[in-house]
Formats: C-alpha cells, sequence, structure tokens
C-alpha cells in the first residue's frame, strides 16, 4: 500500500546510499558544518520555566500583577548569623560592602542597615521626615550597643525584613534592575561581581555570608544545568561505547558508532540554535538522551552485518541487506520512540512542546545518520577479522536467551502469576504516589546556594515570594480606614500560616506612621482609630513626595495593593490546603461587589503548573499509547494483537509508577516524563519481535510453537544487547546533582528493564496462550508494512552493487 514500507523501495534505498556514498558523506559533512553554525544561537534559560500556557487563567493574572507593580523576582538577600557581627570593624565593613553594589547598574537599590530609615514627626511641617539610623561610619561600641537597641526593640516595621530580633540575623536586600534580571547581564552580575565581593568580604572579617533570592538561585541553577550537559554526554559517550566495546570486541566498530552519535549531538545542539530555544534543565537532556537511543541504531546495523558476513562472507551483499532488512524495522522503531517524545508537541505548555519537538527531530535524525554512516564506511574498510565474529557465539548470550526459551515453554504460568503480582503490587504503591509542584525539589541539594535557601527558610521562613494583590475598584480605596483593616486582618491570618513570613504591605507603613506620629514608641505600632487616622494621614501625605515608601506597596492610583510574603519550599498538597485556607478568609474579609483579591507570584504559578502538567501527563500517554496502537493496527489489522502488544509495554509503566509510590518518588515536571519516554522506547523490542514471529510463522507453515520459539530465539539477543546499552545510558542521568534528573534516569532505565524480561517473556507466554485466537493467517500473512524482508537469493541489484563496488 505505501511504498515506503515495500522490500523494493528498501532495495533502491540501499543501490542511492551504497552508489553515491562520497556525495552522501560530504552532505552530512556539509549538514554538520551548518548547524554547527547555529550553535551560536543556543540560549540558556534565565527565568523560571513557565508551565503553564500564556492564556492559562494564572498567567493571565500574574502578568496583570507585573504590569501594575512590576517584576516581584528581582530580590537578591545577602545575611548573617554571627555573635561577633555587633563590633565596629564588622559592621562597617558590611556597611561598606553593602554600599559597593549600588555602583552596579544592574542593581535599582540596595537597602542594609545603613539605609534603614527612621520616620520622624516633624510639627511644624506637619508631615514625616526620614533620618537614618547610621549618618556616618560606627566608631565606638556605645554606637554599636544603641543600633541594636534601636532595630530590635523599637522598630517592628523592619523585623523579619531586614533582621530577625529572635535570632539577630542580619540581611541586606538587593533589588536587581527589573530591565536586566531576566537577561545575561544578571548573570555577569551574579558571577563576576557579586560573589567576588562577597567572597573577598568573607576572608577579611572570618564572617560567613548566605546568598539567596531567585536571581542569584536562578543563575547558579542555570549555570550547573549547563556544566551537567558536557557531563551527560561525557558519561553517556563512555558508558555506551564501553558495553558496545564489551559485546562486539571491535575498536573499529565502536569508534563507527561513536562518530555517528556524535554527530548526530551535533545536529541536536544545531536545533536548539536553529530554532532559538533556550536550553533548559528538560532541553539539556535531549544530547545525551540521543547518544543512548542511538548507539542501539548501530547495535542492529553492525549486528546485522557481521551476521551476514558470517554467513556468506560477501560484503557488499551484506551491507545492501543491512539496509534492506535492518533499515525497515530501525526506521518502525525510531518513529515509535519519536512518537513518545513528539505526543509533548501537542501539549500547550511551551517547555514540553519544544523538549518535544527538538527531541522528535533529533530521533529521526540519529536514524538518517546511523543508516547512511554506517554502511557507507564499511565499504571503505577491510573485511571483518575473525575476532570481530565472535560475538555472535557467545555461550553466556545463548545460556540467557535459552533460560527464557525453557520459561516460556514450560513456566507459563509462573510467568502470568508473577505479571499479576507484580501488577497488584504495582496498584497499591500508585495510590502512594504525591504530587509535588516545588521550585526547589529538584534543584541540587549538595550545592552551596541550596544550603543557603534552608538558611534563609530557617530564619526567614522562605524566599519565595507569594503575592496577594487587592484591587479596591476605586480610585485612592486603598488608603480607606475600613480596607486597611481588612488587609490587616488577612495579614493575621497568614501569619498564623507557619509555612509563610510575616508579610509587608501598606498596613506595615501605616502602623509605622502611627509609631512615629507617637514619637517613635513602638507600643503604637498599629493601625490609628478613625479618629487618630486623619491626623496621621494628612501627615503622610505631605511626606510622600519626600519618602516613596508608598510606591512599593502601593499602585500610582491608589486603586491596588499588595501584601508580600515569603512562603517555605512546599508541595503541592500544602500549598492547595493554605490556599483554601487564605481564599476562605478572603471570602469573609471582602466582599465580592467591592474587592477582587488575587493570590499570585512565581511559587504559586510554578505550583499550578505541576498540577496542569500532570493533567497533561494522562494526556500525551495516552496519545502515546493511542498512537503506536493506530501503528500496530495498521502493521498487522488486527485488534487482538494490539492488545498483545500493548500488555507487555504497561506493565511495565504500572510497576515503574508503583515504586514511584513505594520510594516517594513525587509526580512533578521531571518524572512525568519517564512514563512517554519509556513507552515509546520499550514498544521497539515488542514491533522487533512481532516481525519476527510473523516472519517465522511463514517459514514455519503456520506452526505457532516453532515460530514463538525462534522469534525469541533471533531477537532475544538484540533486544538484551540493545536494553543493557539502554538501562546503563539512562543510568548516567543518575549522576546529576539535579534530584528530578536522577530520578528520571533511575526510573526509565527500571522501566526498560522489565519492558525487556516483559516482551521476552510475558509477550511469547501470551502468543503461545493465544495461538487459536491470533495467529490467523488472513491476518498475519501478508501486513500492511513489511517491517523486515523475507530471505532471498542475491538479487540482480546486489549483483551490480558488488560490481560498482
Amino acid at each position: 500500500m505505501l511504498k515506503l514500507f515495500t522490500t523494493g523501495f528498501w532495495e533502491r534505498i540501499a543501490r542511492l546510499i551504497l552508489r553515491n556514498k562520497i556525495t552522501i558523506l560530504v552532505l552530512i559533512i556539509l549538514a554538520t558544518i551548518f548547524l554547527s553554525t547555529q550553535w551560536k544561537y543556543m540560549r540558556f534559560t534565565y527565568t523560571e520555566a513557565n508551565l503553564l500556557p500564556d492564556h492559562h487563567e494564572v498567567n493571565k493574572t500574574y502578568n496583570t500583577f507585573l504590569d501594575i507593580f512590576g517584576e516581584e523576582g528581582n530580590l537578591i538577600v545577602l545575611g548573617i548569623k554571627d555573635s561577633t557581627f555587633f563590633t565596629v570593624d564588622k559592621l562597617n565593613a558590611w556597611n561598606k560592602l553593602s554600599e559597593s553594589f549600588k555602583s552596579s547598574s544592574e542593581v535599582d537599590a540596595v537597602i542594609s542597615i545603613k539605609d534603614l530609615q527612621k520616620l520622624i514627626k516633624n510639627d511644624s511641617l506637619k508631615k514625616f521626615t526620614l533620618k537614618p539610623f547610621i549618618s556616618d561610619s560606627l566608631t565606638t561600641s556605645q554606637q554599636v550597643d544603641t543600633l541594636q537597641t534601636e532595630l530590635f526593640e523599637n522598630y517592628p516595621f523592619y523585623d523579619n525584613f531586614l533582621f530577625n530580633k529572635k535570632t539577630k540575623t542580619i540581611r541586606t536586600a538587593i533589588y536587581m534592575n527589573k530591565d536586566v534580571v531576566n537577561t545575561p547581564a544578571r548573570k555577569d552580575f551574579v558571577m563576576n561581581k557579586l560573589i567576588p565581593k562577597i567572597e573577598t568580604f568573607e576572608k577579611e572579617t572570618g564572617l560567613d555570608v548566605h546568598i539567596s533570592g531567585m536571581p542569584y538561585v536562578r543563575t547558579l541553577n542555570a549555570q550547573n544545568i549547563v556544566d551537567e550537559i558536557g557531563l551527560f554526554v561525557g558519561a553517556a559517550l563512555l558508558v555506551t561505547s564501553l558495553i558496545f566495546f564489551f559485546f562486539f570486541r571491535s575498536f573499529r566498530a565502536t569508534f563507527i558508532s561513536l562518530i555517528v552519535v556524535c554527530i548526530g549531538v551535533m545536529w541536536t545542539l544545531g536545533l536548539l540554535g536553529l530554532l532559538k530555544y533556550e536550553i533548559t534543565v528538560l532541553t539539556a537532556l535531549i544530547p545525551p538522551l540521543i547518544i543512548v537511543i542511538g548507539i542501539p541504531n548501530c547495535i542492529f546495523l553492525i549486528n546485522k552485518y557481521q551476521q551476514e558476513v558470517k554467513s556468506h562472507g560477501n560484503k557488499v551483499k551484506s551491507l545492501q541487506r543491512v539496509i534492506t532488512k535492518v533499515g525497515n524495522a530501525t526506521l518502525m522503531t525510531n518513529i515509535t520512540t519519536a512518537s513518545g517524545f513528539g505526543t509533548f508537541i501537542l501539549t500547550e505548555s511551551k517547555l514540553l512542546k519544544e523538549f518535544g519537538i527538538v527531541a522528535s527531530l533529533s530521533i529521526i535524525a540519529i536514524f538518517i545518520l546511523c543508516l547512511l554512516i554506517i554502511p557507507i564506511l564499511y565499504t571503505f574498510l577491510p573485511f571483518p577479522k575473525e575476532r570481530h565474529l565472535e560475538h555472535l557465539n557467545k555461550r553466556w548470550i545463548g545460556a540467557f536467551v535459552g533460560w527464557m526459551e525453557q520459561m516460556v515453554r514450560h513456566r507459563r504460568i509462573s510467568i502470568y502469576m508473577s505479571a499479576v503480582v507484580l501488577l497488584a503490587v504495582s496498584i497499591i504503591g500508585i495510590y502512594q504516589i504525591k504530587i509535588s509542584g516545588s521550585l526547589l525539589e529538584d534543584m541540587p541539594q549538595k550545592a552551596p546556594f541550596f544550603k543557603d535557601i534552608e538558611f534563609f527558610e530557617q530564619e526567614f521562613d522562605g524566599i519565595m515570594p507569594l503575592e496577594l494583590m487587592v484591587d479596591t475598584q476605586r480610585k485612592k480605596g486603598v488608603m480607606k480606614l475600613s480596607t486597611l483593616k481588612r488587609i490587616d486582618e488577612l495579614e493575621e491570618a497568614i501569619i498564623d500560616i507557619p509555612e509563610l513570613s510575616r508579610p509587608i504591605s501598606i498596613v506595615s507603613l501605616v502602623k509605622y506612621s502611627k509609631q512615629a506620629y507617637y514619637n517613635g514608641n513602638p507600643k503604637y505600632y498599629q493601625l490609628p482609630t478613625s479618629q487618630e487616622s486623619s491626623f496621621i494621614m494628612s501627615y503622610a501625605k505631605n511626606s510622600s513626595n519626600d519618602t516613596d515608601l508608598l510606591e512599593s506597596f502601593v499602585d500610582s492610583t491608589g486603586r491596588y495593593a499588595r501584601i508580600t510574603t515569603f512562603m517555605k519550599d512546599i508541595g503541592t498538597d500544602k500549598m492547595q490546603g493554605i490556599e483554601d485556607q487564605l481564599q476562605t478568609k478572603i471570602d469573609k474579609l471582602f466582599p465580592d461587589d467591592r474587592y477582587k483579591v488575587v493570590m499570585t507570584g512565581k511559587a504559586l504559578v510554578f505550583q499550578k503548573g505541576t498540577t496542569y502538567l500532570v493533567k497533561n501527563l494522562a494526556i500525551s500517554l495516552t496519545l502515546a499509547i493511542l498512537l503506536i496502537a493506530l501503528f500496530m493496527a495498521y502493521m498487522f489489522r488486527s485488534f487482538k494483537m494490539i492488545l498483545i502488544s500493548l500488555i507487555p509495554n504497561l506493565l511495565p509503566l504500572l510497576i515503574t509508577a508503583g515504586l514511584m509510590g513505594y520510594l516517594g518518588v513525587p509526580i512533578k515536571p521531571s518524572t512525568i516524563l519517564v512514563f512517554s519516554i519509556a513507552f515509546g522506547i520499550s514498544v521497539d523490542d515488542t514491533i522487533h519481535f512481532l516481525a519476527k514471529y510473523r516472519q517465522e510463522l511463514q517459514a514455519n507453515n503456520w506452526k505457532i510453537k516453532r515460530s514463538v520459539y525462534g522469534a525469541l530465539r533471533e531477537t532475544g539477543v538484540s533486544m538484551f544487547y540493545t536494553s543493557t546499552v539502554l538501562f546503563f545510558g539512562f543510568s548516567v542521568f543518575m549522576i546529576s546533582s539535579f534530584g528530578g534528573t536522577v530520578a528520571l534516569g533511575g526510573l526509565v532505565s527500571v522501566t526498560l528493564l522489565f519492558a525487556m524480561l516483559s516482551n521476552l517473556l510475558l509477550l511469547p507466554s501470551l502468543l503461545l496462550s493465544l495461538e487459536r485466537n491470533i495467529a490467523n493467517k488472513e491476518v498475519l500473512k501478508k501486513p500492511t508494512i513489511n517491517i523486515i524482508p523475507e530471505d532471498n537469493d542475491k538479487t540482480e541489484d546486489e549483483d551490480e552493487d558488488e560490481e560498482k563496488l
């Protein structure tokens, strides 16, 4: 039906490749050079991964907030907790360090102890003025003691913002320029200015400075991603080449495979640059993935070449048959693998869509490279030596295949019982799986910056901003006392939640104004009464041009107010509880007809994004299963064959999901990829086995048992080879410092191991048990796609190729 999949088509492809080898090699070199020139366009992500589509309501709310108040993730904090800090020399050194950042073009503002201002009542001018806590450098210990007393006892406005009065921890806040915080300039500031200055300060003073804040964390996290690309590629090349050499014992074959996958990696990086996609924690996985997926292609092609050479000793005929017989099968398996990745293209998440596009294109590209380069290079190489073919007679491989055959022949009930038990245990484990939307969970937990995150969580209740925006729906509605009281009650509810820090808002400033009105007495740090309000507000209005304190909390029209709190690193389940708790309070305090209050902030957007992706997981996995089921139906024209082929591939996925439940590995953006990736790869074994089974049926006059055992013996070795490479190849990701990448590598490896056993034990057992129902000549005799061409004598085309080559 489709000429693409006919034997004649592949014979023409073989002739084309072998007769135009120099031209093809030149074209590959030119394509590689072109794609290499695109590397310069690769961009490393400077923002958190936005897992939601642009039109999602949560994104719209967040963007509205940014339009009103500007970028909220631009704060870097420096912290010190040291009993020797409050001395003249160290305090002055700290203030000098903080001052040094003000001259940087990337910095909007720096607020440190020296920048703290007292709000002072000026009765003659009927307004508040600002007076610094420290007018100049400190010179005496008495000044230091006075400063401590004022900070920790008299000014609650700054508590939990620039200091923690309980633990005497001090902070400096550095607000980065909102125009550069999501650009490469941020990295330059953090790596070349911030960190060197702090390291120098630590050496000079002996103080340990903790650094955090989203711009800093994102910069170091992105740098780790970049560093790990090279680590993964190197480790994947080393592991897969060692395994390849162990199987083939041939430096020549190993070297050819390395050439192919290295070009594949170069093409992948070129695609990233050509498409102008950012390198994220997901797209960084694609280059090593191409190595891991490309090596099995090389195994199939080289193994077939050596089998043919050993069979009849004709090199050209062997290369011709490598393309005609293995090319189609390898194309089918690569298409199914690419389909597993390609389902992500159909999601509305930009992050997953880009990952799916580059991964699926790269998989097709590595197939084309394998099919072209391997046969062509072998035409230039001498005939394989006897030692290169010894692996075809390895007894231990034969023993492994023999064991599987005996299990299928005599222990099918045991296989079924084992499958049922594993299924039942896995289903129990699946119910224990949790969903995690933690922004920090996948970050390298042994990195110094992660330890600093824990420090700030302990001292200041987190670094991830959670914003609440109050829309009073009328101009200057924020400053009405009734509105301020509602905000104050909402803040009390926030304080009662242990995972959230003490909030700061216009209410804090109004309370501070009342304290200033009563000459700085801290017991008056509270909202004014209705009688006091007119006097204090008149002072505040007269002071607005001098202090500019309002602009951080209220928009220019006075309609919108923001309440900023910081959140600890918590999972989706806890976040949902907090959100519900706050929403209940909001509904009670703010009538719908007068106010509109929304929750937003980077932390909440990420949490919602994770929930969204989990829903998309079900969609993408269902699409992958449906797509591959349709593909199997088109090949074999049998609904029963679809069921037979899906069962051995769905069982490993369920086992893996169960393991995640038992091991406490949550569903999160990194681990949800496991299922679609593993399913797309594991179904390759099924295709190889069923295609060989159909061929054996025809060769053995439709004798079921003989055909099943023949297919098992024929495909068992190559399945074992490729599954071993894939297992250890994906295990490479477990050396990552990112928890999600470690989980991804381990889970895919385990899934593929179970998939191999399932396809070599459960699949043939099902074929034997259901032989009368599925061995239908009308169904299997003439498949739509002839994956493995029949053996035949040497064709005229092969004679021609021998003469030309």
